[in-house]
């Protein structure tokens, strides 16, 4: 691994945010998913969380729009909102959804200082039913127009960066974000070896 990789690898991992995730609901074309990722891969963010209850079950999510931030980011699929919402709860504190209603809050209002999960779900529907009665809440994305939604990954770009912005000014990135555990095992898988750390500690 050459010096300048190296480095390259090492600063965007010891920026990796283990308190926030991005949740997707049966989202229907890939390439939104694949922009979403390519977000998420953009602010820091490691652990997606992606929800494929309807066939077909997409595993491909159009690899043009994502280029390639996939290979970087720790997916974690399931095809049932209840198993997914139980991985959740070991690690977020609050899971919110998008979701049009009475008791949401602006996007704006949310504190992203602590552990969050967004949920993001399909083109046609939103959110699910099922999936807002377990989350903690509702949130949206003020706007100003006539049309009141937006593309799910314009949606969940606007809602991430609003999260880095706060996590930035609370100093999160100036630190290293995930466990010991996971971020040693990242290590290897993105192919660092002993003696690359050994050159670090020398």
């Amino acid at each position: 691994m050459t010096p300048e990789r190296k480095e390259r690898l090492l600063s965007v991992l010891n920026k990796r945010q283990a308190n926030l995730t991005v949740v997707l609901e049966d989202v229907q074309d890939p390439h939104n998913v694949a922009a979403v990722m390519r977000t998420c891969d953009a602010v820091g963010i490691q652990d997606i969380y992606i929800i494929t209850s309807k066939p077909p079950r997409i595993k491909n999510w159009g690899h043009r729009s994502s280029s390639s931030a996939k290979q970087w980011l720790t997916i974690h699929d399931f095809d049932n909102a209840a198993d997914c919402f139980t991985e959740l709860r070991k690690h977020y504190d609050k899971i919110l959804t998008t979701h049009l209603a009475a008791d949401a809050v602006s996007l704006y209002d949310i504190d992203f200082s602590g552990s969050v999960a967004l949920v993001f779900g399909n083109e046609q529907n939103g959110v699910s039913d099922n999936v807002r009665a377990m989350a903690d809440g509702n949130f949206i994305i003020p706007q100003m127009g006539i049309i009141r939604s937006l593309n799910i990954s314009v949606a969940c770009a606007v809602s991430i960066y609003e999260a880095m912005r706060q996590k930035t000014l609370a100093g999160h990135y100036q630190q290293q974000g995930l466990p010991d555990a996971q971020y040693n095992t990242l290590l290897s898988e993105w192919g660092f070896k002993a003696e690359d750390l050994q050159d670090d500690e020398n």
